[in-house]
């Protein structure tokens, strides 16, 4: 795996959200464990919070020293989703790895800058479930670089159709 990710990587025993994702939908650019090209975001509970840590690599740079905003967006989108499929096994009292499996999609994404992220610095993105409705599932999110907070977002997100997973091969 590329070395922009492995502050990334879990403790051996330990499975990400994204780690359940069946093959055919690992794909990803923000979250598939099995897109080479992607950024390879990994959430976890803690508590009733999930987070994500991620170290921003050179080639996130918006200005010299900050972090450009579409990376900041996308850390809280696919956090957001991996949180949503985790809280709706929560809600089923299901394992990740039962089926049939659930992934999401994003319905609505918004994100409020608040303040320039610093690069160099570990980012972490803290998700709270909000709802948990039918097939949808509200997760509100903020980021952090050290003890501030450099954006907040919101990710609606939707279970998936069938129809729209066909598997690669």
């Amino acid at each position: 795996m590329p070395t922009k990710t492995e502050p990334n990587l879990p403790a051996p025993d330990d499975k990400a959200f994204q780690d359940f994702y069946p093959d055919d939908v690992a794909w990803c650019y923000g979250c598939g464990r099995l897109n080479d090209a992607g950024l390879h975001v990994r959430s976890f509970w803690e508590g009733d919070e999930s987070v994500c840590r991620y170290d921003p690599g050179p080639q996130h740079i918006a200005v010299p020293g900050y972090v450009y905003g579409g990376l900041i967006a996308s850390l809280i989108d696919c956090h957001g989703t991996g949180t949503a499929a985790a809280a709706m096994y929560r809600a089923q009292n299901r394992p990740m790895d039962s089926e049939p499996p659930l992934r999401f999609l994003t319905a609505s994404l918004h994100v409020d800058y608040l303040r320039p992220t610093p690069m160099g610095v570990t980012l972490e993105v803290r998700a709270r479930v909000k709802e948990v409705t039918g097939r949808k599932v509200v997760v509100e999110e903020t980021l952090h670089a050290g003890n501030e907070v450099c954006a907040r977002g919101t990710v609606v997100a939707v279970l998936a159709p069938d129809h729209l997973f066909v598997p690669r091969g």
